[in-house]
């Protein structure tokens, strides 16, 4: 029989400890990690919220804007992240991509969102120091900024990695050139929305929930890791 030749058995090893690897993160981090996170929450089934479509047209521009803020931050801050490397065309790519899925960390920012009722109009306020409860305010923001961003991704993608531009120009192409979301004044809210039900109040997230839900959308999609679902203690009773 021929025996392993050096390479053989080094690769062996390191296939053995990735494989131990996984074993302790599943059998330890994992469970601490739920386990960390049951107490937290003792309240009713919480209604999964629905988006609001009728609302999409009155803060379109509002999340176009907001949106560009974001694409910029993200991209700088992946830039700082990885310098001295130079940031690539993909990883802006997945930036834009995910920016607004709220299953993404990309999409954090629309937690952290409150849409407000005054008067005629419909205003964002993204003051909030801590992100939210995701209700339908929240899917309704995530569904604006959806039909801002469309099939231009790539577009969006190709334009900050090529111009690099300044916030002030990446709004110019992404609200007006692009989408048009900003070319036209937001109609004024009818005012049978003046007897609608208001939105939720904004419930701020414990730190806890906030860095748990994080771990998870970090965790999602990696190899050889399965879906995972938070869950509250009364979710398992």
């Amino acid at each position: 029989m021929k025996s392993p030749s050096s390479d053989e058995l080094t690769n062996s090893h390191a296939a053995y400890f990735i494989i131990k690897e996984r074993i302790f993160f599943y059998r330890l981090v994992v469970p601490v990690a739920i386990a960390s996170w049951i107490p937290l929450s003792h309240c009713a089934k919480k209604p999964v919220g629905i988006a609001r479509k009728e609302d999409v047209p009155y803060i379109k521009c509002q999340v176009c804007e907001i949106l560009a803020k974001q694409l910029y931050q993200q991209v700088q801050s992946k830039k700082a992240e990885i310098s001295p490397k130079k940031i690539s065309e993909y990883q802006i790519i997945e930036i834009a991509e995910n920016v607004c899925n709220l299953k993404k960390v990309e999409a954090d920012w629309i937690l952290r969102i409150d849409i407000v009722e005054k008067a005629d109009r419909l205003e964002l306020e993204e003051e909030h120091d801590s992100e939210g409860q995701c209700n339908s305010e929240c899917k309704t923001v995530e569904r604006a900024c959806q039909e801002v961003m469309g099939y231009s991704d790539t577009d969006v993608a190709e334009y900050l990695y090529s111009c690099k531009p300044d916030i002030d120009s990446l709004t110019n192409y992404l609200c007006k050139d692009l989408s048009k979301s900003c070319n036209t004044k937001p109609p004024p809210v009818p005012k049978v929305f003046q007897t609608r039900t208001p939105g939720e109040p904004f419930v701020a997230k414990s730190s806890n929930e906030a860095e748990m839900e994080k771990l998870l959308k970090s965790m999602e999609g990696m190899p050889g890791v399965p879906d995972m679902k938070m869950y509250s203690s009364d979710d398992l009773m």
